[in-house]
C-alpha cells in the first residue's frame, strides 16, 4: 500500500480503515451494504457516500477518526499527517 493514501471498506458489520500496517475496525450500521464514494477527506474527518439495504440510491454519511484512533492510543496528529486521499475498495 502507498504511504500517501488508506483505504476505507466494510465487511460483517463493520466498517475497515487501513493504512500501512494498521487495520482499525468499528461498528457500522446493520444495513450498510457498502460505500460508495469519499467526498472529502480533512484529516481524520470523511464525507462519504454509503449504500444501505433499505434505499435504492446512497446518501451522505460523516466518519469522524479522531475519538477512534484516540480511544486506541493512537496519536491522531502524527497517524492522520501522512494521508493524503482515502479510498473506497469493495469486495
Amino acid at each position: 500500500m502507498s504511504l500517501d493514501y488508506a483505504v476505507l471498506s466494510n465487511r460483517n458489520h463493520f466498517t475497515i480503515f487501513r493504512y500501512s500496517d494498521y487495520v482499525i475496525r468499528f461498528k457500522a450500521p446493520y444495513s450498510l451494504e457498502r460505500y460508495t464514494e469519499v467526498k472529502q477527506w480533512e484529516n481524520g474527518y470523511l464525507v462519504v457516500m454509503a449504500k444501505y439495504s433499505h434505499k435504492e440510491e446512497s446518501e451522505e454519511e460523516y466518519i469522524d477518526l479522531i475519538p477512534i484512533l484516540e480511544k486506541l492510543y493512537i496519536l491522531p496528529e502524527e497517524f492522520l499527517r501522512p494521508i493524503k486521499e482515502v479510498k473506497i475498495e469493495n469486495d
